[in-house]
């Protein structure tokens, strides 16, 4: 039995959570399909997939093989179309993970815009923030806001676009506290602060009397930047966020910028991928994609 054509099954199957989808992708019948994931499994000596009537899983042997033999047939496609000079047509499972901010309109849009241009692509993708091992956990790309100087080895970062970040608040919080038109303003002021950084809440304000520091009260303090959005929404204090999430409520009237001469910064956005010499069709396309995106603006 062709052993390369059983990985492309297996591989397919795990994907699809299905022998029957699986096979019609392929042009096999079911049966077919369940015969080249039986042989995989008696050449390796251990179960790759648990089946029920109605369900396929991977089991854990299954899905560290799946990690490895997608990226190896990701890589032989790619190869080939380089020998060949043939267009791969991106198809399969993208894996990706993302920053929570980042789950938002302006990205739902992309996605959706995305699939139109490349419907044989299922994105798989995880916002929890937290920063994976692209290669031991079988993600293919992450979106990083992170210097690419600070990246593991055997990693590339290619910059994407960049992401303002402004100090907002809520018009109710503003008419209750007050607007602060000077840094200096801001000294006691609530704030919603995102955990992932070394920041205090303060800032240096030069005077009179020389230099010092206006400092903002914290009053809330997590790693997800939608539950900031919604904190600060509600009036419960002043947040820095980016403007991928803040502009809808900027425009409507909802956030209003504080300060934005004095106070806002920009970070870079990154793709960040295993290097290896031919990325496949499905994650080139989608990093040319996003990097060719226009940028939201409050």
């Amino acid at each position: 039995m062709d052993t390369l054509l059983s990985l492309r099954v297996f591989c397919a199957v795990a994907e699809l959570k299905s022998f029957t989808a699986a096979a019609g992708r392929l042009g096999l019948s079911p049966a077919m399909a369940s015969k080249h994931v039986m042989h995989l499994e008696n050449r390796l000596g251990s179960r790759l997939l648990n089946r029920t009537s109605r369900h396929v899983n991977l089991t854990e042997a299954g899905a560290l093989y799946f990690n490895q033999a997608r990226q190896m047939l990701d890589g032989l496609d790619e190869v080939e179309a380089a020998v060949s000079n043939v267009t791969v047509t991106p198809r399969g499972t993208l894996k990706l993970s993302a920053p929570v901010w980042i789950a938002n309109a302006f990205t739902a849009g992309g996605l959706a815009e995305y699939h139109q241009r490349y419907p044989d692509v299922v994105l798989d993708m995880d916002f929890s923030g937290r920063i994976v091992n692209l290669v031991d956990e079988g993600f293919d790309l992450a979106l990083r806001a992170t210097a690419s100087e600070n990246l593991d080895p055997g990693l590339v970062a290619r910059p994407l676009m960049d992401v303002v970040f402004q100090l907002v608040g809520s018009v109710e919080y503003l008419a209750r506290t007050g607007r602060p038109e000077r840094i200096a303003d801001l000294e006691g002021h609530a704030l919603l602060l995102y955990s992932g950084t070394n920041w205090d809440g303060s800032f240096p304000v030069n005077g009179t009397k020389g230099e010092g520091a206006a400092r903002l009260r914290t009053v809330l303090r997590t790693e997800n930047e939608t539950m900031l959005h919604l904190a600060a929404l509600a009036g419960m204090g002043l947040a820095f966020l980016p403007t991928w999430m803040s502009a809808p409520d900027i425009q409507a009237g909802r956030l209003e910028v504080l300060l934005p001469e004095a106070l806002n910064f920009t970070t870079t956005l990154y793709a960040v991928y295993p290097n290896r010499k031919y990325l496949s069709a499905k994650v080139r396309t989608f990093i040319d994609f996003w990097a060719s995106r226009t940028h939201p603006s409050a």
